[in-house]
């Protein structure tokens, strides 16, 4: 157990207080940070299981603002079913930003300008609002900083999902990445996940977690 995420995990096991919310019990931490040099992604990513492809689809349905569940059922990706046919208020409306967003980054990168992706709206119609609240990018001396808000994160399921997704954010942009940082308001196992997320910190890879919601 040596990368960050996997660190991560444990001290939610070993320091999370339980609560109860409308999905069932989860065992949480308040406020936490992470931050992710390149080599500390590369360790995530190869001693992890992320469904690369599918992100990488999902991040590019996302960018184009595509709202219709049928359409990410027909490249493979079925955890947003339970939506409806359509997503509202949800990650493609915020994401159909980010494609002007980089390509302002990549033409000005100046040093002294933050550049900032909002998600989420209050008082907004929505059938899954955006656990990721915001995304920030800085340039420091030539390198990409990247900073995020996640309001809510599903340490088992959600958490290496959104540090890819952030990953390949920071591929889009043409400069070096130094890190990457998330600040997240409430990481959290599901009651249902814990025994799993043992197993998967000891050794087993194969451990499928299920999809609270």
């Amino acid at each position: 157990m040596t990368n960050k995420y996997y660190l991560m995990l444990a001290n939610v096991l070993e320091n999370g207080k339980m609560q109860r919310n409308k999905k069932g019990n989860i065992l949480y931490l308040l406020n936490e940070r992470l931050t992710l040099t390149p080599g500390d992604l590369l360790d995530i990513f190869e001693g992890h299981t992320i469904a690369r492809k599918k992100l990488r689809n999902e991040l590019q349905l996302f960018m184009q603002g595509e709202r219709n569940v049928e359409k990410y059922r027909e490249v493979g990706i079925n955890w947003w079913d339970y939506c409806g046919a359509i997503l509202v208020n949800s990650y493609p409306t915020y994401f159909e930003k980010l494609p002007p967003l980089i390509a302002k980054i990549n033409r000005e990168k100046r040093n002294s300008k933050n550049y900032v992706l909002f998600l989420g709206e209050t008082n907004a119609e929505s059938n899954q609002a955006p656990c990721l609240s915001l995304v920030q990018f800085q340039i420091d001396e030539g390198e990409l900083v990247i900073s995020a808000y996640q309001r809510s994160s599903d340490a088992s399921l959600g958490l290496p999902s959104d540090i890819y997704h952030l990953y390949l954010m920071a591929r889009q942009i043409e400069l070096p990445l130094k890190s990457i940082t998330l600040n997240l308001g409430n990481v959290h196992i599901y009651e249902n996940n814990i025994e799993k997320t043992k197993l998967l910190l000891a050794g087993n890879d194969n451990v499928k977690f299920e999809l609270n919601v």
